[in-house]
């Protein structure tokens, strides 16, 4: 077991030792980030460890790392609070993150399990609930008019996304909605690239803009700073909060319901999000004892197996915020909600009427402060910041995606394995909702949250790539099929074969033989099966950090805070395991 203290300075590059920079660099922009003098006080109770110190990831980006340092301040930061709600402790709380942890966070998607089975196990859909209503992930065609391909001019690259209904942006490129004859998966990239070719990069932004698509076209980060929404978002930080108009008294922490030290307790979390970055936002709230209850509609798709690692810890409910019966009952959760998590398109959900400014409103008519989560793409200022966007989407504008390629010995980009910056995004979102329920507690207040998938992407340029040395070992590493992946491999290929080189070379950490001690099981009432999902990342001394339900398909619930106080039924399989860093 390696650990920050134990690694000397012999110039041999470590990630536990890079965590520890990270967590340094990140915790210099306080001020930026509004974060509470009394987490960055206790920067140095966080020690990071690790069994191997190696890099998992066949990435140039320094990710585990990255991420292990964003866990490393979101622990301050909750720590912060459980000194707050408990009294502080008689010493500084230890704080612990294991790099192989962190590197499992980044890729929760693809280690959960439904009896066994994972997201690219052909028959793990028929234990899921059908809410891809679309069609967009489970028609081979439809999935792939979200993909990065060659477009007219020689070297220029643009990712399409169909996002959850692909009709428009097939339409858009000449494309029918539907294909039933194609289903060969070599087949559908080319009739959908062969399309994509007729048009230059600047002919598909024209496009996308006019119908409102989520299409980008793929920079390097040399050129993305130049535009002027990098210009503009290069120099802001990686999140912010800031407080929201009103002058409200300080709102304390509601009582605890049982004898335990899970510091967001009773605290009731809204979250209005679909995929991976939002609902990772509230999955952590979850993890620290939040009431987290998910809101979506019935009529709008979403990716069924997101939702087994996805909402875990929450209740999941439906409600048709255009009907007028839908929007009184989300009223009524309204009006007693501590935090707001907004992931949908930017703009929708203000002109329904529930932006942070009227949510602000309604804190300061009830006297009891909100704090209100964003969740986007592409940022909060400049030119794009309206544009809606996905992972993919982030990784191509900002250069990761070129970066990646050439990492691979490409001259294209390649959209890197795992949704890896969704997670970071999430981190961040998480870290900027504890902020402001910090500073509601002491000092009093509404508080708006912001993160987007492109300044964790511009994080990771910031914090530096690999030394060169370190990026030729780890490609030698890799095997062939690594290099045979191509800018229009799905990330799903992509993801998958970067999962199969991780469990044969790392089999301790991506496939034990024996109980895996980075992943928890649970007995699901909901899915009627046994579930398998990544546990929570950071251990704080003195705090409960566990979930004490499991995941369900959206839908699964009643739209009502009483629910929670009712015992769940889930049972988990085994204990959370605990570690030592020696």
């Amino acid at each position: 077991m390696v650990s920050a203290v134990d690694v000397d300075g012999d110039g041999e590059y470590s990630p536990v030792r890079e965590a520890g920079r990270i967590l340094n660099f990140l915790c210099k922009q306080s001020q930026a980030l509004n974060l509470p003098s009394e987490a960055v006080a206790n920067k140095d109770a966080v020690s990071f460890y690790s069994t191997t110190d190696q890099i998992y990831f066949p990435i140039p980006f320094k990710e585990t790392e990255t991420l292990a340092a964003l866990k490393g301040v979101e622990a301050l930061v909750a720590a912060a609070i459980a000194d707050l709600r408990y009294g502080p402790s008689t010493h500084k709380r230890s704080i612990r993150v294991s790099l192989e942890r962190a590197t499992c966070f980044g890729c929760q998607a693809y280690l959960a399990k439904v009896d066994g089975l994972g997201k690219l196990d052909p028959g793990v859909r028929a234990k899921l609930k059908d809410t891809d209503l679309l069609q967009a992930q489970s028609n081979g065609y439809r999935r792939m008019s979200a993909n990065l391909y060659r477009t007219k001019n020689e070297g220029e690259f643009f990712h399409i996304h169909g996002s959850l209904e692909a009709t428009t942006t097939l339409n858009m490129i000449g494309l029918e909605a539907y294909r039933p004859d194609l289903t060969d998966y070599r087949e559908i990239i080319r009739v959908i690239e062969s399309q994509v070719q007729k048009f230059t990069a600047a002919e598909l932004e024209k496009m996308n803009a006019e119908r409102r698509q989520a299409g980008v076209t793929a920079y390097k980060y040399e050129d993305f700073i130049k535009t002027p929404h990098g210009k503009i978002n290069v120099q802001e930080p990686p999140w912010k909060v800031t407080r929201l108009k009103g002058d409200l008294p300080p709102t304390p922490f509601p009582a605890a319901r049982s004898g335990g030290r899970r510091i967001l307790e009773g605290i009731k979390v809204l979250e209005l999000c679909r995929i991976i970055a939002g609902p990772t936002i509230t999955r952590v709230l979850a993890e620290y004892g939040a009431d987290v209850l998910k809101i979506t509609s019935p009529n709008l798709s979403d990716v069924p197996f997101f939702q087994v690692d996805g909402n875990m810890g929450k209740h999941a409910a439906d409600l048709d915020l255009k009907t007028p019966d839908g929007r009184r009952q989300f009223e009524e959760l309204l009006a007693d909600v501590d935090v707001f998590v907004d992931g949908y398109r930017p703009g929708a959900l203000a002109r329904l009427g529930y932006g942070p400014e009227k949510l602000a409103e309604l804190a300061e008519k009830r006297g009891k402060g909100i704090v209100y989560v964003n969740e986007n793409c592409f940022g909060y200022e400049g030119e794009w910041a309206g544009r809606p966007g996905w992972q993919q989407i982030a990784d191509c504008v900002t250069g990761v995606a070129w970066a990646q390629g050439q990492f691979m010995n490409l001259s294209t980009p390649v959209v890197p394995p795992f949704p890896i910056s969704d997670y970071g995004t999430g981190c961040m979102g998480a870290i900027a909702a504890l902020t402001g329920l910090y500073h509601r507690a002491k000092t009093g207040g509404s508080y708006h949250g912001k993160a987007s998938l492109m300044h964790y992407d511009l994080l990771l340029f910031a914090v530096g790539m690999y030394p060169r040395e370190i990026q030729e070992k780890l490609r030698a590493a890799q095997p062939a099929e690594f290099f045979e992946l191509r800018h229009h491999d799905s990330v799903d290929r992509i993801s998958a074969t970067t999962l199969n080189i991780m469990r044969e070379r790392f089999p301790e950490v991506f496939a034990p033989a024996g109980p895996n001690p980075y992943t928890e099981k649970w007995v699901s009432r909901a899915y009627n099966a046994e579930i398998e999902v990544v546990r929570p990342v950071a251990e704080i001394e003195g705090v409960d950090n566990v979930f004490v339900r499991a995941s369900r398909p959206n839908g699964s619930d009643r739209p009502s805070w009483e629910d929670f106080l009712e015992e769940e039924e889930d049972r988990r399989l085994r204990k959370n395991l605990q570690y030592s860093t020696t």
